[in-house]
């Protein structure tokens, strides 16, 4: 039970890597980004492929980090021509896009038929032990990190003026300031942390297919954020556990529930989650630790 949990724990800090670049991006400056697991995918593959080709774990997955970024920086200048609106839709493109790619493009990828044989994070750093809990603590680390970067970003100055970009863009134009290199600037940066979250994956699960990267993924780290409540540091890290409460305790179901199969059972844990969603809109909209945008 002990080791079960803590594979659970591993994804759900995982999960909060991607929360917390979610937060920054919506939370706190108004993007909308619903190609989240694009990026995550670009980090997955590109800490995966680097290690296979002989580079160690502290390379590839800085690599996985960087990579993710890079791909966002064009992307992120859409949002200086696109409506908000408009560009949440090429988001969603844009994932799928990378999805595609990587299902076609076999000679590198490895196509539908996946990517095996990742080192996992205990092999791949040379760290003896029971590899989920070197993988614990690694991701610990990397959230912790990205707890501390997140916070000293929205204390800065930069922060409070992704702030204001969030709350009235025209307000801030008519200051003189220029709204959209500091939009590029946090797109850039928090997609950073999806692209590490997605190498800290690719090296626990230890194998890569295209069908991990639907946009399933990306509609949980909305939820986990909104659970935990958009513009708070602290509420993305909630958030992110009690998502992996619902979707890990939702598998005990069948239990209470004998008439129902397996497949069936899949869309009864989708409508505990949207149940317990509508429960927490009605009853907490600002999400469990919301209303104190700004305060982390």
């Amino acid at each position: 039970m002990l080791s079960y949990l803590l594979a659970v724990a591993v994804v759900a800090l995982i999960y909060s890597l991607m929360t917390l670049a979610l937060n920054l991006q919506f939370g706190f400056t108004g993007l909308i980004n619903f190609g989240v697991v694009g990026f995550f995918a670009i980090g997955a593959y590109t800490s995966a492929l680097l290690s296979q080709a002989g580079l160690p774990l502290e390379l590839t997955l800085p690599c996985a980090a960087l990579a993710a970024g890079l791909a966002a920086w064009p992307v992120a200048l859409l949002s200086l021509r696109l409506r908000i609106e408009y560009f949440a839709i090429v988001m969603l493109g844009y994932a799928e896009t990378i999805r595609l790619v990587i299902s076609q493009e076999e000679w590198l990828t490895g196509g539908v038929r996946g990517l095996p044989g990742i080192a996992s994070l205990s092999v791949g750093l040379g760290i003896p032990g029971d590899p989920t809990l070197v993988a614990f603590a690694l991701a610990l680390a990397c959230v912790v990190g990205a707890v501390l970067v997140s916070r000293r970003l929205v204390h800065s100055p930069f922060g409070r003026m992704i702030q204001a970009i969030r709350d009235d863009e025209d307000a801030v134009r008519a200051l003189g300031k220029s709204p959209g290199r500091f939009k590029v600037a946090v797109f850039v940066v928090s997609c950073l942390f999806v692209g590490l979250s997605g190498g800290l994956y690719a090296h626990y699960i230890t194998y890569l297919a295209p069908d991990q990267f639907g946009a399933l993924l990306t509609f949980y780290i909305w939820v986990a954020m909104i659970l935990g409540g958009a513009g708070s540091v602290g509420g993305a890290l909630v958030g992110s556990a009690i998502l992996l409460g619902f979707i890990e305790g939702s598998r005990f179901l069948h239990d209470l529930l004998p008439g129902v199969s397996a497949v069936e059972m899949s869309s009864v844990r989708l409508g505990v989650i949207g149940l317990s969603m509508m429960l927490l809109m009605r009853f907490r909209p600002q999400g469990l630790l919301g209303g104190k945008a700004g305060c982390g």
